[in-house]
């Protein structure tokens, strides 16, 4: 189910990989099919493909407003009778942004709704429930219990859930979350919404949990991957790590994995851009939001501003990735992360914002882009 105006009736996309044909057929699209998506090859032996997002900041440096584009539009097809307290979840580590920005968005109609993000990164706190992305290069996500009395009641008491990632491919991992949010005691929910900016599932959420389930995209299509078995398989690096690495993580400064129910600007107030100024804002790992705060408020100011974020997702070039640096995580986890499409030379400043230190931002990655980092310490 797509809730957007169709302006594409079946109009079949594909791409020739490594691995096999990859070939998508559009439903609906609310915006040019092309504008929102592109096609890339998994370093990964359990999944070939990758739909990569040209809305999303992730993959692909993408402009703040057409980012809160996509959030606005999403967010206005989420159904508005909803039973609340209302619980937003983003997806780790892709979707995290896309869910605050859509979170943000809900929230300016109510104020019984909380933004909780999954992690790979535990803070030491509580956890509320465990479950699996099995396809995925990391496949374990965590989600904790909020601390703050007000939030946690909200989150307990939830009788909405809204369940955001960039796209759904099976619905599985969206089964695999609700099933552990109700295993785990979230046992008042009557409603439930997932959100995505591309939908390949065809109905799967709706089909496996009942009537209750509604799904929101700003594309519905469906996708078939005729794989050659022939093919060789390719080394995926060691990127799975669910654990606290040598930079713990402050709890004081959370931004969603304990519950957030405001969304606060935090980084570098008093940064000054010149007009037509060209910046790259770069997050990184799960600490997106807050980064996009800042390159949303940058290029309020008159700056041509992109955003883009590192990955620990293992990506060939081709297609859709033309390039690609590699160099060690900023969590001290020991693992490769990455950041694409963004070349040396290619901005006039480039901003790393980091959640951890800045001695724990890996000098290569600072070095080849001549970046200045900065540190969320509010």
């Amino acid at each position: 189910m797509n809730s957007g105006n169709p302006l594409t009736d079946s109009k079949a996309l594909h791409a020739n990989l490594k691995r096999g044909r990859l070939v998508v057929e559009v439903n609906a699209s609310t915006f040019d099919p092309q504008a929102l998506f592109s096609f890339a090859e998994r370093r990964n032996p359990k999944r070939a493909f990758l739909f990569v997002s040209r809305v999303l900041g992730r993959h692909i440096p993408a402009r703040p407003s057409l980012m809160a584009d996509s959030f606005n539009a999403l967010a206005a097809h989420i159904p508005s009778d909803l039973p609340g307290p209302v619980l937003v979840i983003g997806m780790a580590e892709t979707a995290v942004g896309l869910g605050g920005g859509v979170h943000r968005a809900l929230s300016q109609t109510r104020d019984d709704s909380v933004y909780l993000v999954s992690t790979r990164h535990p803070t030491g706190s509580e956890l509320f429930a465990r479950f699996e992305e099995e396809h995925s290069h990391a496949s374990s996500h965590l989600l904790h219990l909020p601390q703050d009395p007000k939030t946690r009641e909200l989150m307990l008491t939830a009788r909405s859930l809204v369940l955001v990632d960039d796209e759904a491919s099976t619905g599985n991992t969206f089964i695999n979350l609700s099933n552990a949010l109700a295993e785990a005691g979230l046992s008042n929910i009557e409603r439930l919404v997932t959100v995505t900016l591309t939908d390949w599932s065809q109905d799967a959420v709706r089909k496996e949990l009942g009537q209750h389930v509604t799904s929101v995209s700003l594309l519905d299509g469906r996708y078939t991957f005729d794989e050659d078995p022939t093919a060789d398989l390719p080394e995926m690096p060691e990127v799975g790590s669910v654990a606290q690495g040598d930079w713990p993580l402050d709890a004081n400064r959370d931004w969603g994995r304990m519950g957030v129910r405001e969304h606060l600007d935090t980084l570098a107030p008093d940064l000054e851009v010149t007009p037509g100024e060209r910046i790259l804002v770069v997050g990184t790992s799960e600490f997106v939001w807050r980064p996009f705060l800042l390159a949303e408020r940058l290029e309020k100011a008159g700056a041509d501003v992109h955003f883009s974020s590192t990955s620990r997702s293992p990506i060939a070039l081709g297609h859709a990735i033309d390039h690609a640096l590699s160099f060690s995580d900023n969590y001290g986890l020991g693992i490769p992360n990455f950041l694409y499409n963004v070349a040396p030379g290619q901005f006039d400043r480039v901003l790393i914002c980091s959640e951890t230190p800045a001695a724990a931002v890996d000098p290569a990655l600072i070095s080849a882009l001549n970046a200045q980092v900065i540190v969320d310490d509010k």
